[in-house]
């Protein structure tokens, strides 16, 4: 299963989630409208180099990524888009296209968009073209 490393970790960090299947889809604007979620809350995963270092870029669904404008904003000077062929084993338990948004699963930094970072509640994929996760993104503290 998929979810199932994703889904440790948040047990593990108490993080409290929802699990949403739906039928399958591909894209996040797809997957977004299958499982009845806004594109503004549906967190799509883009593997890309930023000066030669892999990373996960985290935006919304709807959203496109322009690297001249990534670029600026994180202060490198090269950014490019990967091919799922150049990152796939680097996440052997997920479908390809349906990576979720925790890079430091895989040892990958992450940089999530502010405007998804601003909503009250993500959706993203689990590792599968089936299933989605949908979490707080308030800070809950253990007391």
């Amino acid at each position: 299963m998929p979810a199932q490393r994703l889904q440790q970790y948040l047990d593990q960090q108490g993080v409290k989630y929802r699990v949403i299947t739906h039928s399958p889809a591909f894209t996040a604007q797809d997957v977004a409208e299958v499982a009845h979620v806004p594109g503004r809350v549906m967190a799509k995963v883009v593997i890309m180099n930023l000066d030669d270092r892999m990373a996960m870029i985290v935006v919304p669904a709807p959203k496109t990524i322009h690297p001249d404008s990534l670029a600026r904003s994180l202060s490198v000077k090269e950014v490019t888009f990967l091919h799922e062929n150049d990152f796939r084993e680097q996440f052997p338990d997920c479908q390809v296209g349906a990576l979720p948004p925790f890079g430091n699963l895989y040892d990958m930094p992450v940089y999530i968009d502010t405007e998804l970072a601003r909503q009250a509640e993500i959706v993203f994929s689990a590792g599968s073209y089936r299933e989605l996760f949908s979490l707080s993104m308030k800070p809950s503290f253990r007391t």
